[in-house]
């Protein structure tokens, strides 16, 4: 994937989520690497980083200004990064994010965050439906058990997106700010 191209985008990092119990790894390790993978793509300036989260439509989680529904401290969005709200699984559904990824001249997406088998699956299945090139980093997700990562990154494969990990994208040695 050529860089200038790609997008990576980060789902669901929430504190909320995070702490929940995930494997193989914890939300903690997904929000290390998550931000290793961002600390990479911002110093491209012609990358592109699309943050996500989940808010519910109904505002019974107080919307999008509680404390809640902010983004883990360090993984805020930052100036020319995308903050997308999305009321479902899938980042795409009921947002802007293809759009702004078109208008960008993105035809690549690389996925991580939480989780593998529901809101990281739901956005790569649309992205390969719409055509992105795309590939679901599997050390910088998780889900409930190990069995259930394993099978969504089956499907998408399935689909064709394809998997890496994060020493694809950072080279040793190269540590988040």
């Amino acid at each position: 994937m050529t860089r200038a191209r790609t997008a990576l985008v980060l789902v669901d990092l929430q504190r909320w989520i995070v702490d929940m119990p995930w494997q193989p790894i914890g939300g903690e390790a997904v929000t290390e690497a998550c931000a290793r993978l961002r600390e990479r793509f911002a110093d491209t300036a012609a990358s592109t980083v699309v943050l996500v989260r989940y808010v519910r439509a109904d505002g019974a989680d107080g919307g999008v200004g509680a404390a809640a529904n902010q983004l883990v401290p360090g993984l805020e969005p930052r100036d020319g990064e995308h903050l997308v709200t999305k009321h479902g699984l899938d980042a795409f559904e009921g947002t802007d994010l293809h759009d702004r990824l078109r208008g960008e001249g993105v035809t690549d997406v690389v996925i991580a965050g939480l989780s593998t088998a529901h809101g990281v699956a739901s956005t790569a299945a649309t992205a390969v439906r719409l055509g992105y090139g795309v590939v679901v980093v599997s050390d910088a997700t998780a889900s409930v058990d190990e069995a259930q990562h394993r099978e969504a990154l089956g499907r998408l494969s399935a689909l064709g997106a394809r998997t890496g990990r994060v020493s694809d994208f950072v080279p040793a040695g190269a540590d988040a700010n």
